[in-house]
Parts: C-alpha cells; structure tokens; sequence
C-alpha cells in the first residue's frame, strides 16, 4: 500500500543546496525507502510570480505544481525562518495553494503536512515552524505531530545532502514514518 503514496515536498532558498532543501529533500528520501513515491519542488522550482487570486494566468510549472499536491496523499513544507517568519519565496509559494480552494477537497484536506524550518539560530527556526503549523492549520491540512526546527550554525548536511548528524536524521526518518501513516490510514478509510 506504501508504494501508492505520493508525498510532495516544497522547500528552500533559490541557493541550491540550501540546508532547508536538503532537510525536505532528507524527508523525501526516508520515505522514498520506505516504499512511497516523492516528488521535491525546491526553491528555485516554485520562483513564481508573486500570487494575484485577480489573476488566473498561471504558468506551466504553477499549474503542475499545484496539480502535484492535488494529487499528494502528504506535504512537506519547508522554510527558512526569515525576520521571525516564512520566507517569502516560501510564503509565495503556498499561496498558490488558493487556487485549490474550490475543490472537491478544498486546500489540504486530507493531507498529512510535515513542516520543517531553519534558520541561523533557535529564535528563526522556532518562529518560521510556528508560522509554517499556523498556515497548514488554515489550510485544513492535518499537521505531523513532529515538527522539525534545525539550527544551521552548525553543518548539518554534507556537500552531497547527507545528513551529518544522527538525531537529525532520526527527525527526517520520523517525519517521514508519519507522513506514511497517516496517508495509508486515509486510503484505508
């Protein structure tokens, strides 16, 4: 049953390889070994137009994009924390998330959503995991009880995204398992 969840990860900076990609990106791969399908939109994937709900235009990729988590059984969202919040790239980014709001399953209902934050000390990645609950909260999405805060002044992933420190890896791995649960306790629902 794992191998037919879908979990759609969207995180990072428009740096490629930036520690909250490589966070979401570790998530992805401990469920990808655990049998679901993943699909990862970094920061430079959703460097969208800001979002006008005046506006229906979307591009190509914001069209895909949102149809991805349609389909999504889980989500992770993943932001720096920037001046005590989302980054706006972020931010951006799930706004776009408006355009699902008439659906059948309007938003994230139904969703499991894993939020990950850093930031360059505990004050930015505790306050950018708090706006992240918040907003999956107003989405209707079903927040995973563990919600990942890393502190990046100290290197926690290699120049090949691996994770360098076990209790890290360990919160990737539980977020994950989560993630799962939930989705195969919906589809057995």
């Amino acid at each position: 049953m794992k191998d037919d969840i879908l979990i759609v990860g969207i995180g990072g900076t428009l740096r490629a390889g930036s520690s909250t990609e490589r966070a979401v990106q570790g998530v992805l791969k401990h469920a990808e070994a655990a049998g679901a399908k993943t699909i990862m939109y970094s920061g430079p994937d959703v460097n969208f137009p800001m979002y006008a709900p005046e506006n229906p235009q979307r591009s190509p990729e914001a069209r895909q994009y949102i149809e991805d988590i349609r389909n999504a059984d889980a989500v992770i969202f993943g932001s720096p924390g920037y001046h005590g919040g989302i980054s706006g790239l972020i931010k951006n980014a799930i706004d776009y998330t408006e355009d699902m709001s008439k659906d059948a399953n309007v938003y994230l209902a139904g969703k499991a959503v894993g939020c990950v934050a850093t930031g360059f000390g505990w004050q930015g990645a505790n306050s950018a995991l708090h706006a992240l609950r918040l907003v999956v909260h107003a989405l209707r999405g079903w927040v995973t009880p563990l919600g990942i805060a890393l502190n990046t002044k100290e290197k926690l992933f290699d120049d090949n995204g691996n994770c360098l420190r076990d209790d890290v890896d360990g919160q990737l791995r539980i977020m994950a398992a989560e993630l799962i649960e939930f989705a195969s306790a919906r589809k057995k629902a």
